[in-house]
């Protein structure tokens, strides 16, 4: 690839830990490194050396992530913002600690 463009991205904490694991690991020099080689898998299945170790994320972007994006772009009113996000989690949180704390099994 001769030209490069700057974009931003947003991913969930999950995945940009994965990202900066690997670049921690030596295993890329960059960030951007990472998410260019899962693009080229992503869009080149074949035309890319696979590391085995690699086949899980490889399958999980291709059968999950790509289409929870298609969604998301034909249909972006139903996602939720980031306090939408953070105010089931609390609900969540609180409820589970009242499980807790009248001795029901908490579920994981």
């Amino acid at each position: 690839m001769t030209s490069t463009q700057s974009l931003v991205i947003t991913l969930p904490t999950e995945l940009a830990e994965m990202v900066r694991a690997k670049v921690a690991s030596g295993e890329y020099a960059s960030e951007s490194d990472v998410i260019q080689a899962a693009l080229l898998k992503l869009f080149f299945p074949d035309d890319t050396e696979v590391d085995p170790d690699d086949l899980e994320i490889e399958k999980w972007l291709r059968e999950q992530v790509a289409p929870t994006f298609d969604e998301m772009q034909a249909h972006p009113e139903r996602g939720l913002t980031l306090d939408q996000i953070n105010a089931r989690l609390d609900e969540r949180i609180d409820m589970l600690m009242e499980e807790e704390k009248s001795g029901k099994a908490v579920r994981q």
